[in-house]
């Protein structure tokens, strides 16, 4: 039962918004510094546009879609209305009201700071003001799902908790724990300098808080499309989840590595020892065990809908799956990013490895293609599946469906893939020009260029996208039913209480952090003459 379509409906709609201001900032970006694009007077034009299109891509849009499907979740796998419905308003225009607060001092080029901060660079006062804002209405979520939760507890006493609600719980607390890093940052380093308070800055220790921040947001992002991948796509093809166990153990694993892993991004700097760099690198693997774990599963359960189709022999199955249905569409190309991302993850994680890639455009093509990739395009999925159930109209044009996630898929790897090839011949990132005439770089010019026109296909995608969703709100009306989730192939009665609570792994997540970052925090913050003057962007 959806009762809250507004609410759910407000998300998203503002979530595909931002993204698609986002979306074409970004592809702004690699034409103007392509060999097809002309040399910007004002290089700090890039930069601005580069801190928005990140702080939208890395804090509202994944956040907005999250919040949105976990409203939806909340409501359909556990049958009952949103508890606190006013709260999640109130959540929902903090964002919307942060978002404003942060974007304004960007584009006046007072807070080019991109959106991992880079301190010492500071900008204005708002934009860090904007961003707590947003942090803040997301952790209204927070409570919210772990509130609801706990009413249907006490309604079905010793009950199997939902799949999905206990995936969309696990991941609510792993953001309102991994957002702490970067709260932590922006209180007692950043927001003191820029109002003005003082003007110098531990940057090493300051880098440490984000690191905190800055991987595990990406199981942040990962977690509605996990979600999808177990409750979703078995479901849309008409197959079962091949075990319940095998997914929530999947999720406790996220909930747990996902967090002590952030330093493996500070391999370069100096106020880190090599002792506590090895444990995140070692703990970095450790992500994979979930990933594998869902690949297999979800395969497994993609096997079944097949089987139940007629599909026979150990692998003619795979000639049987409903190819022409969206979702199935979706999953298989979310696994092949998936796969070449991951493997991308592997090189950053080894110390010796990333050095060689360092800084380079190897990095912007690994995460663009698990976060824009992999991710992205399982939240159109979800957008796709959810939009009837919200709309009560149909979707009805699959063909124009299908069109749109394959022309994001070729233009994400049109895009990636020459990215991680000039990132191996050492091109930098985040640079404003390039100068192709010279013969050290002209050879790159071509990749650069492929790279722009992938990014001119992921934007006609992106907009493809917002018209189809545009559409449907006018389309026929049609009853889609109860939203519904899928079933497990042995759907259990009764689940181990380890699996059916987060309160053990949740301690188990806080512990692990303490322990990675505990003494590398705590010695930074109690080491004299570590803080440097800041740099203060737009100061005349």
């Amino acid at each position: 039962m959806l009762v809250n379509r507004k609410l759910i409906l407000a998300h998203f709609w503002l979530a595909f918004a931002v993204f698609g201001i986002a979306l074409t900032l970004g592809a702004w970006q690699m034409f103007i510094r392509s060999p097809i694009g002309t040399w910007l007077s004002n290089p700090e034009l890039y930069y601005r546009s580069l801190t928005a299109h990140g702080t939208v891509m890395g804090y509202v849009f994944p956040t907005l879609v999250a919040m949105g499907f976990g409203y939806a979740i909340a409501e359909s796998a556990l049958e009952q209305r949103l508890v606190g419905v006013c709260w999640a308003w109130t959540g929902f225009w903090l964002i919307v009201g942060g978002s404003v607060m942060a974007v304004v001092p960007i584009a006046l080029g007072r807070a080019s700071v991109l959106y991992t901060f880079y301190p010492p660079l500071i900008g204005n006062l708002f934009y860090y003001l904007g961003v707590v804002l947003v942090v803040v209405g997301s952790w209204i979520w927070v409570a919210l799902m772990s509130i609801n939760l706990r009413v249907w507890r006490r309604a079905h006493p010793g009950a199997p908790v939902p799949l999905a609600m206990f995936a969309n719980v696990a991941g609510s607390y792993l953001w309102g724990w991994t957002a702490v890093g970067a709260a932590l940052e922006l209180l007692l380093q950043i927001i003191p300098v820029a109002a003005g308070l003082k003007n110098t800055i531990d940057a090493g220790l300051a880098r440490i808080f984000f690191s905190w921040t800055l991987h595990a947001i990406v199981y942040f992002w990962l977690m509605p499309t996990y979600i999808a991948y177990y409750t979703i796509v078995p479901r849309a093809i008409g197959g079962r989840v091949y075990s319940d166990t095998m997914a929530r153990i999947s999720f406790i694993l996220f909930l747990v590595v996902a967090m002590p892993i952030g330093m493996h991004h500070t391999f370069a700097d100096p106020q880190v020892g090599a002792g506590f760099k090895f444990i995140h690198s070692t703990f970095t693997a450790l992500v994979a065990l979930p990933t594998l774990l869902t690949v297999f599963t979800i395969c497994a359960s993609v096997e079944i809908a097949a089987r139940l189709r007629g599909g026979r022999g150990m692998f003619g199955w795979i000639r049987a799956l409903p190819w022409d249905n969206p979702m199935m569409l979706a999953l298989a190309f979310s696994f092949v990013m998936l796969g070449f991302g991951g493997a991308g993850g592997l090189i950053n994680m080894s110390y010796q490895f990333d050095t060689t890639i360092h800084n380079t455009q190897w990095i912007t093509g690994h995460f663009h293609l698990i976060f824009g990739g992999a991710i992205v395009i399982m939240y159109f999925a979800i957008a796709y599946d959810l939009w009837p159930h919200l709309t009560g109209r149909e979707l009805i044009d699959l063909r124009l469906i299908r069109t749109q996630l394959w022309l994001w898929f070729i233009g994400m790897i049109v895009t990636t893939f020459p990215w991680h090839w000039v990132g191996i011949l050492g091109m930098p990132r985040r640079m404003a020009y390039f100068d192709f005439s010279d013969p050290a770089i002209a050879p790159q010019a071509l990749s650069v260029t492929f790279s722009a026109i992938g990014g001119f296909i992921l934007l006609a995608s992106g907009i493809m996208f917002i018209v189809i969703l545009a559409r449907g709100m006018r389309a026929p009306q049609a009853d889609a039913g109860a939203y519904r989730f899928a079933l497990a192939v042995h759907q259990p009665t009764t689940v181990p209480v380890a699996l059916n609570t987060h309160a053990l792994w949740v301690a188990l997540m806080i512990a692990l952090t303490i322990t990675n970052y505990g003494y590398p925090i705590l010695n930074l913050a109690t080491t004299a003459g570590t803080s440097v003057p800041a740099v203060y962007v737009g100061a005349q």
